[in-house]
């Protein structure tokens, strides 16, 4: 093997941590089909996509599932998109959020040392750029910083998304790169 592509096998193996989400439930979510819809979640950052399984009839499904994404980008958003599973055709679009992990990794910057279990490291209030439908926390508990946060969803007449991200085996917060 030469040296190029040796260094190509390391940069695509690099990463400054693992994006852990945890997508909680569906709020209100638009109708797609005759009285309901089926909907699953699509999680994507750069070239990496996950998705959740399909809850069958619910406007208001509870998924309760944790996904992992690499972060080798921190200036990559994360998009959340949700759609209503059609067996004989394309699935309907029923919105779309997206999240910047920026303030979780400034956060995580700042160090939480000493600070008890439930201490707010930070706050991000809902504004024009963000997809918040509320005022979100990054907490400490346990020894590991959350963000739960409910997500207003784009391009849809109705509909929410509840989230949870925490950011595992990161290097020292130093190292990560802004």
């Amino acid at each position: 093997m030469d040296t190029r592509s040796s260094q190509k096998t390391m940069d695509t193996m690099e990463f400054l941590g693992l994006l852990k989400i945890r997508v909680i439930r569906g709020i209100n979510l638009a109708v797609r089909d005759t009285l309901s819809s089926d909907p699953y979640v699509v999680i994507t950052m750069g070239h990496q996509k996950v998705k959740t399984p399909v809850v069958k009839d619910n406007c208001n499904p509870v998924w309760n599932v944790e996904m992992t994404l690499a972060i080798r980008d921190p200036n990559l958003p994360i998009l959340i998109s949700l759609y209503d599973k059609d067996t004989f055709t394309v699935d309907d679009h029923m919105g779309d959020a997206e999240i910047d992990i920026q303030p979780y990794l400034e956060a995580m910057k700042l160090g939480s040392k000493g600070l008890p279990d439930g201490g707010k490291v930070g706050r991000i209030e809902p504004n024009w750029d963000n997809c918040l439908a509320s005022e979100s926390c990054i907490v400490w508990e346990d020894g590991i910083l959350t963000q739960e946060m409910i997500l207003r969803l784009r391009h849809v007449e109705c509909g929410e998304v509840e989230i949870q991200i925490e950011v595992i085996d990161a290097p020292s917060p130093k190292a990560i790169p802004y």
